[in-house]
């Protein structure tokens, strides 16, 4: 705590563009995901939120020019597409359990469990969601711990020692990885 501060994390609403932005995030580091989905952004009007008809509307081709690849341009459309048709709507997540909306965004094409808890921490605040799947959790935890990165089967268990705060804990060993001199 001495060394990374009190966990804050500035919540986004639990929309559309908040589970897009999370598909946008995948596998890209902080900076490059950033840019990439600013652009996105600008390809929509200023200060709208994310609609995912206009979404729709827009061609692949659209997306790829400003960074976007083929395969998060595919699962946002099909974000989109579940959205439109009312098989699920992101502001009805503040009152489901963290098992129905990640069984309700898994069904989307290329969201997985990642994606899903991403949500459920930074858009619904959820405390007790331990992203085994990601690597930096995983390595911050090796780096507090000063041992290897458990594989992510192993790393389920070992969060169950930080219920019911594991996405503090998760947050703080994103931290970890911040601190330089971790001595």
């Amino acid at each position: 705590v001495a060394k990374v501060g009190t966990p804050s994390v500035e919540l986004r609403d639990s929309t559309f563009g908040a589970v897009a932005r999370s598909v946008a995030y995948q596998q890209l580091a902080g900076a490059a995901a950033s840019a990439i989905w600013g652009r996105v952004l600008a390809l929509f009007p200023e200060g709208e939120a994310l609609d995912p008809a206009a979404f729709l509307r827009k061609r692949d081709a659209t997306y790829r020019k400003v960074g976007l690849s083929g395969a998060k341009t595919k699962s946002m459309k099909s974000l989109a597409r579940h959205v439109t048709r009312g098989d699920f709507d992101p502001a009805n997540f503040y009152d489901q359990s963290d098992e129905e909306i990640t069984a309700a965004l898994t069904k989307v094409w290329g969201i997985g469990e990642w994606s899903a808890q991403m949500h459920l921490i930074f858009s619904l605040g959820r405390l007790d969601v331990w992203p085994a799947l990601d690597l930096g959790v995983r390595t911050g935890w090796a780096k507090f711990r000063r041992c290897k990165p458990p594989d992510a089967k192993k790393f389920i268990t070992l969060g169950d020692s930080y219920r019911p705060y594991r996405s503090v804990a998760a947050w703080y060993m994103w931290r970890v990885l911040d601190v330089e001199d971790w001595d």
